[in-house]
């Protein structure tokens, strides 16, 4: 027994069995984390979507009130630029523009795990094979679960353009609108303490 010879260590395939299982908590822990900016950006979208629509209501409620001069004519005009580029953002936030990956020669043909490939079979059986036969080869699955992070990583980072840019029109709105409220209300106050 002590002159046994050690066992020759057979190096392991990058993308065997116990390596992918090994890889894969990374990327499904990093999964999770896009897939939660992702929900946190279309939450923030959705709450100034609705804060910019409440404060355009206000807005046009008092719109004939405004006192013409050309300071009010500028803000008003500044305003409605800005939240018309604010809308537009968020819808982009809202409704992000796809990303197609999968021209690459050595990914699957069909992404099993959007939605976008997922549609493509015509029964959950077919589906199954497909996502059986994917699983099989490691490294095959190692890469498609790649691919998913990378479109998720691309979409976040579109949406969070957009919201940077929403947000920053969004605030311009906000602030010539309180200007024109500032401008009415020291008008008044100022002819109120000139008849005084």
């Amino acid at each position: 027994m002590a002159n046994q010879k050690p066992k020759p260590q057979i190096e392991e395939s990058e993308f065997s069995s116990r390596n992918v299982r090994s890889n894969i908590a990374p990327i499904f822990q990093i999964l999770q984390s896009e897939q939660n900016i992702l929900q946190r950006t279309d939450q923030k979208a959705f709450t100034l979507m609705s804060i910019l629509g409440v404060f355009m209501v206000f807005f046009i409620v008092h719109f004939l009130k405004i006192e013409i001069n050309w300071f009010n004519v500028a803000m008003v005009i500044i305003y409605f630029i800005a939240a018309f580029i604010a809308i537009f953002n968020l819808m982009l936030v809202i409704v992000p523009r796809m990303r197609n990956d999968q021209g690459h020669d050595e990914l699957p043909d069909i992404n099993a795990t959007f939605f976008g490939g997922i549609i493509h079979f015509k029964n959950p059986v077919e589906y199954a094979e497909y996502l059986n036969e994917i699983t099989e080869d490691h490294e095959k699955t190692y890469k498609m679960f790649s691919a998913q992070l990378y479109a998720l990583g691309h979409i976040n980072a579109y949406k969070n353009k957009h919201l940077r840019i929403a947000i920053i029109f969004f605030g311009t709105a906000i602030l010539c609108e309180l200007l024109i409220i500032m401008s009415m209300a020291w008008g008044r106050a100022l002819q109120f303490l000139l008849t005084t």
